[in-house]
């Protein structure tokens, strides 16, 4: 195909999609939709829950794997929408649409380039393209379920011989680094009492050390992509009534690791230096990095793309792969009213990435 076949192809596909609300946890029916569009190609989509993939069928074991990946499903449309997010429209070059830029651009673009470069007499690498589900919420059904139990298992244990390219929208810049996340809910203790009287212990009086560690204490490891790990209280709560001393206060704590630590190392510094009881959400939402000398990367820079460090979770998160992201499309349109692609971003970004995968 022409890139212009190609680029018609993809507005064709990501019109369809967004006339699907596809909201996280409720993506069964842009999920059909690509598997049939996948199958009318005359590849073979497999599948599990609402995640969707394809498998070159040039499988060449000595060859290298790269994984084409984004995500089909979208945040809730916000209220300040001025048109409809599920009507697809085009208007002075931007296609309009929920979910349009994040990712629909890179979900669509990408496998059109799956489809080009597989269908080539010759192809560099081993190419996956996988649509996953219940990224915006890091769900377990999404490509957590992926990882652990299907058949694309097998890749994601490879050590070394395989990289995911991510569609997220970033310009078509390479995000070589990307930010951690950490949720804490904490506990302060003490003992309830007569406010009047001035008996017991306040729980709020306990936490406040606590509070001041968090605001003021600066890791000493500072990435010169994604800067320092960073940490916010964001909310707390306590007490019952004016004239009762609390015994309790809680609190949510919203970490945000760079490159150089792990979710559990910055757990477990905090539970030794804090008075409060910290329990984590969860840990397995960690920061990623890629090294800058990786032969893709190397040739992205090549091509007149400049490597960043990005502060928004994506499902390289989850990915125990190097893996980078580079789509077509803003961030800073992502979870927006009005949200938009350009036309002219998808079709820079088939040459981009055909030129890279070539």
């Amino acid at each position: 195909m022409t890139n212009q076949e190609i680029l018609s192809e993809a507005l064709s596909l990501l019109q369809q999609l967004i006339a699907i609300p596809s909201v996280s946890r409720d993506e069964a029916a842009a999920a059909d939709l690509l598997e049939k569009v996948i199958s009318g190609y005359g590849l073979h989509p497999q599948r599990k829950g609402n995640n969707v993939w394809v498998i070159s069928d040039k499988w060449d074991d000595t060859k290298e794997i790269i994984l084409l990946n984004a995500h089909i499903d979208t945040v809730k449309p916000v209220s300040t929408w001025t048109r409809s997010p599920f009507s697809p429209v085009i208007e002075e070059g931007r296609l309009y649409g929920l979910g349009s830029n994040d990712c629909g651009g890179g979900l669509v673009t990408l496998l059109q380039v799956f489809r080009e470069l597989t269908s080539r007499p010759e192809q560099r690498y081993n190419f996956v393209y996988l649509a996953s589900c219940e990224e915006e919420v890091s769900g377990i059904g999404g490509i957590r379920s992926v990882i652990s139990d299907s058949p694309l298992s097998s890749l994601f244990s490879k050590s070394s011989g395989i990289t995911a390219v991510v569609g997220e929208p970033t310009g078509m810049q390479p995000a070589i680094a990307e930010r951690g996340l950490m949720v804490l809910d904490g506990i302060s203790h003490g003992k309830s009492g007569h406010a009047a009287r001035g008996e017991g212990i306040n729980a709020i009086h306990e936490v406040l050390d606590d509070l001041l560690f968090i605001r003021d204490y600066h890791f000493e490891k500072t990435s010169p992509l994604l800067g320092d790990t960073k940490m916010q209280c964001t909310v707390i709560n306590s007490g019952t009534q004016h004239n009762v001393v609390p015994d309790e206060c809680r609190f949510i704590v919203d970490v945000r690791t760079n490159e150089y630590y792990t979710n559990e190392e910055v757990l477990e510094f905090l539970q030794g230096k804090l008075k409060s009881t910290l329990t984590a959400r969860s840990t397995h939402l960690r920061s990623s990095h890629i090294p800058e000398s990786h032969p893709l990367v190397q040739k992205c820079i090549a091509m007149g793309m400049t490597p960043f460090g990005s502060p928004t979770l994506s499902d390289q998160a989850l990915m125990p792969i190097p893996s980078f992201k580079l789509g077509p499309g803003q961030s800073s349109r992502s979870h927006s009213a009005d949200e938009y692609i350009c036309i002219s971003e998808i079709s820079d970004a088939i040459e981009k990435y055909l030129y890279l995968l070539s």
